[in-house]
């Protein structure tokens, strides 16, 4: 298990002043940050940009360390271990960094494996199940410069596996790519913590992927977790009222205007709003039997009744604007 706890991290940065000389001020970029990432779960990080989702897996990767805080892999300190934790760890980040497009796929993942110490009597019979695994087996000796980004990113998958690593980060994975490869690399995740037991942090402007393959999700905003959950988790607490979307046989509108005037009668703070023939109440109460109680006592025909769920990107949407609204 991954284990944070109140991890934070200062830059100090220059900054023009009232001289010609420049004043240093320090900015805090995560602030007192704890999580945890078990084996064979994904956890999703989300946050607009600037929220410290960069620098939180920077830390995490060992490739920045924090001012503060502390976090260990399997019981081991990261702080005071790094070289240990980087054996456990590996990194896949989106679009075709972290390749080099001159050598093969095999070479790439040659060149990899040396940096993590691969034994070489493992590294063959490693290197042709992740060719294999990324189907790249009849491409393992062309040049990575004549492959397409769905091959680039697949190829990333296998160079973040090389060393076999226990946790890996994922940045952006599928960014850029088309929605075959995008599904295509979303089912490899899912099978590389449900089958291969590896703790996954996930980040992605992609809500409804992270909504498909996160176990929980913690949300950043200005360095801090302000949220955490799954996402009817988040959604549950961000919203407090809920949404019905009705339809009814009523050509002259008549209907809809009985069901609103009855609806506030018993709670005026019942809200509406139409929608190309469609009614979106909300309130904070369960309404659906009321709504079709008062439709069958007035003879009107429903034929669409259901309650709207706010999906991720609703969630995180309400977070960011009353994130704007307290500043």
């Amino acid at each position: 298990m991954i284990r944070v706890e109140n991890l934070s991290k200062n830059f100090v940065i220059k900054v023009k002043g009232r001289s010609l000389l420049r004043e240093k001020r320090t900015v805090r970029a995560v602030k007192n940050v704890t999580m945890e990432i078990e084996k064979g779960q994904i956890v999703g990080l989300l946050g607009v940009n600037g929220a410290g989702k960069t620098t939180t897996i920077k830390m995490l990767s060992t490739l920045l360390e924090p001012t503060e805080g502390t976090y260990e892999f399997d019981g081991i300190d990261a702080v005071s271990h790094p070289m240990e934790v980087k054996q456990k760890i590996n990194m896949i980040a989106g679009g075709e960094r972290m390749l080099y497009w001159r050598l093969t796929a095999r070479e790439n993942l040659w060149y990899y494996s040396q940096i993590y110490g691969v034994e070489p009597k493992v590294l063959r019979r490693r290197m042709e199940e992740l060719l294999a695994l990324s189907g790249l087996s009849g491409h393992a000796d062309v040049p990575v410069e004549t492959f397409s980004k769905g091959m680039k990113q697949r190829l990333q998958i296998a160079r973040g596996l090389i060393n076999d690593p226990a946790y890996l980060f994922l940045d952006e994975p599928t960014i850029g790519l088309d929605a075959v490869v995008s599904r295509q690399l979303r089912e490899h995740i899912r099978y590389l913590a449900g089958e291969k037991g590896k703790g996954i942090l996930l980040t992605s402007h992609y809500m409804g992927e992270m909504e498909e393959l996160c176990d929980v999700i913690y949300v950043m905003q200005e360095g801090r977790v302000i949220h955490k959950g799954t996402a009817m988790q988040l959604a549950a607490s961000v919203f407090e009222q809920k949404k019905y979307l009705v339809e009814l046989y009523d050509a002259d509108g008549r209907g809809a205007e009985r069901l609103k005037k009855e609806l506030l009668a018993s709670d005026p703070e019942v809200g509406f709003e139409e929608k190309g023939g469609e009614l979106v109440i909300t309130g904070k109460k369960d309404l659906s039997y009321r709504i079709a109680d008062i439709c069958s006592r007035n003879g009107l025909l429903i034929k669409k009744l259901y309650e709207k769920e706010p999906n991720l990107e609703d969630t995180v949407l309400r977070i960011a604007s009353e994130g704007r609204a307290e500043q």
